[in-house]
């Protein structure tokens, strides 16, 4: 089967076509014919620094699938051959997304939605499900509360916004003007263009601040959060604010990294077939393309998700 590997942990470029052979389902396991891959920043960080985790010996990188069951391992009842599924299989160990196939427990899939297409499902799992279990799972972001929510526009934020307001959540984000209107289309009920404006001047009394940008942006968040409030930082840890200073503002601040999740796979299934969740798609390429893709990703503007179509 094609695939992108990279010859060599680095720059964009280092991705390249390979023929290798196609995998089979083992226990429990299924075997999905891929139609699109998800592209997250965590792939062309692995892909800059080197893999982590265990990997084969031709690595192959991309976490997001969407795509059509071929065929059951032993053990298997959720699916048969010809269902329509996406998910985020194996994550953090390689999962092999950037291929015609992947093979992965059946239970770290879920059907699609009969209202989007491969595309658009392809780019949810990692990012929705991080936004779910940080907002939802972690910060327990209930209805009436107020969240801060870090790099709106992004690939996780802008999914986040829609999360947050499915909950009954007051919505307010900080992303540049320019994409002030399309998170108003989302449901943002505030937003603040961090380049003209401090948020940590605008914003008061939220109950939930996540964090997509990290550094000395975890420090700033705290004094805006309520007492009792929850600080969840998405990017590396090393930018988690003082725990003491955590402690005396009393506020909950940590750092949380998305886990596979049938259940959080089901509930943002359920969000997009009631349609108060929809991915924007900042670009789609092929698979070819997947080291464009990564360029385009690392410039850290793109609006939403980008995805690779697999012929």
């Amino acid at each position: 089967m094609r695939a992108v590997s990279p010859r060599a942990w680095g720059a964009p470029d280092v991705l390249v076509p390979v023929e290798v052979d196609r995998p089979a389902p083992g226990l429990t396991e299924i075997l999905v014919k891929v139609h699109a891959a998800g592209v997250n920043p965590v792939d062309w960080k692995t892909r800059a620094a080197g893999a982590f985790g265990t990997w084969g010996d031709t690595p192959i990188l991309g976490y997001d699938v969407s795509g059509t069951v071929e065929a059951v391992g032993p053990g298997v009842t959720l699916f048969e051959p010809g269902d329509e599924v996406f998910g985020m299989p194996r994550f953090p160990e390689q999962a092999g997304g950037y291929a015609e196939y992947v093979t992965a427990p059946a239970r770290r899939f879920a059907r699609k939605p009969g209202n989007i297409d491969h595309v658009g499902a392809a780019a949810l799992p990692l990012a929705a499900l991080t936004a779910w279990q940080g907002l939802i799972e972690t910060a327990g972001l209930r209805a009436g509360q107020r969240v801060l929510i870090h790099a709106a526009a992004g690939g996780v934020g802008h999914l986040a916004v829609q999360i947050a307001k499915a909950q009954g959540a007051y919505v307010i984000g900080t992303a540049r003007a320019d994409k002030h209107d399309f998170l108003r289309s989302l449901g943002a009920d505030e937003l603040i263009d961090y380049t003209a404006t401090d948020f940590a001047e605008a914003v008061r009394d939220v109950d939930v601040v996540l964090d997509g940008v990290g550094g000395e942006y975890g420090d700033r968040s705290l004094p805006v959060l309520r007492r009792g409030g929850h600080l969840v930082t998405l990017p590396d840890p090393g930018g988690l604010p003082d725990p003491e200073r955590a402690r005396e503002l009393g506020v909950h601040a940590g750092w949380t990294v998305v886990e596979p999740d049938r259940h959080g796979m089901l509930e943002i299934a359920r969000l997009v077939t009631e349609g108060s969740l929809r991915p924007e798609i900042a670009a789609t390429l092929p698979l070819a393309e997947a080291a464009k893709a990564h360029e385009l990703g690392e410039l850290g503007r793109t609006q939403g998700k980008i995805v690779l179509t697999v012929p």
